[in-house]
């Protein structure tokens, strides 16, 4: 297991500077100019616009601005914003608590609802509460999150005055009532993307379960008098969990990286906002560093999927 790890691990840092490469080489570019906010005002003179340029450091070409990049990013720090001239790092430092808080927690209540409601869909194919179930995870991955949120901002919001539909970041937790307040403001946003979530991991449970039942290891299990729940729970469900464990690993980045639409229609401050603004303004360092950091958890989650594979089957060996 050692070996394998330090052979991934290795594989992954040449894996993580090709895509740092590409994305800084797609982001300098595109047509969008940082110095297009300064550049509209007609008050900033020639010069100053030029003296802005080389402290941001516009100047060289994008090869050399990546060269550069790449040794700050190597000792942490990923840049300074255009627009706040504070570090990449402490902008998202502001932003990931509001995103761990409402994506993170719709993708926790997502795998706690997806994964019984996927095996009680296989164990009882066929039937009304199969039907409803298929249902509810056609409606959910087929309605795009914009939709919901708007129709569940007209209902609770506009008619029923019960939630707020936009999200206070100020509040802080000090007493039931300022975390009850926290947990209205969210509760929206998190019925959104849960909604979502739930309905695809479902979908590839019940899928999974599926394909598992009907095989011979579970016939031998119920042969030998085990109960119909280890049967369920220690054998079929244990093995349906690899390609799961894939789609679950896979979908935690996405939690740190922010939910777009969601954070932008509800106005949560979370890291998709931030990316959103970024691009509007042409924020180069942040773009590069939001996208950075998303690819980094992706080559890390898709190591950790690898390794809880060998625990779930045991055929699997890293030798």
């Amino acid at each position: 297991m050692n070996r394998y790890l330090i052979r991934r691990l290795l594989v992954a840092v040449p894996t993580l500077i090709g895509i740092s490469f590409v994305i800084f080489a797609v982001v300098n570019i595109a047509p969008n100019d940082p110095m297009s906010q300064f550049a509209l005002n007609p008050a900033i003179p020639p010069e100053v616009r030029a003296n802005i340029r080389h402290q941001l450091g516009l100047d060289d070409p994008w090869p050399i601005r990546y060269v550069k990049w790449l040794g700050s990013a190597a000792q942490g720090n990923l840049g300074y914003s255009f627009n706040s001239r504070l570090p990449v790092l402490t902008l998202l430092g502001y932003r990931l608590p509001s995103t761990l808080w409402v994506i993170g927690m719709a993708y926790l209540l997502s795998i706690f609802l997806a994964l019984p409601i996927g095996i009680i869909s296989a164990v009882k194919q066929y039937s009304i509460l199969d039907h409803l179930v298929s249902a509810f995870a056609f409606i959910g991955f087929s309605v795009p999150t914009f939709f919901t949120g708007v129709l569940l901002i007209l209902i609770f919001s506009v008619k029923l005055h019960w939630l707020p539909f936009i999200y206070d970041s100020t509040i802080k937790v000090t007493d039931l009532d300022s975390f009850g307040q926290l947990l209205r403001q969210s509760a929206m946003p998190i019925m959104v993307l849960g909604l979502f979530d739930t309905a695809t991991l479902a979908r590839f449970v019940r899928a999974a379960m599926l394909e598992n039942l009907p095989l011979d290891y579970v016939r031998t299990a119920r042969a030998k008098g085990i109960t119909e729940y280890m049967v369920i729970m220690r054998h079929a469900f244990r093995n349906s969990m690899l390609p799961v464990i894939t789609l679950i690993a896979l979908g935690v980045p996405g939690v740190f990286g922010g939910a777009l639409i969601t954070e932008q229609i509800f106005r949560v401050p979370g890291i998709g906002s931030l990316l959103v603004s970024s691009l509007d303004t042409s924020d180069i360092p942040v773009i590069i560093g939001i996208t950075f950091i998303y690819s980094v958890l992706v080559v890390l989650f898709n190591l950790i999927a690898d390794i809880l594979y060998g625990f779930l089957d045991p055929r699997i060996k890293y030798t």
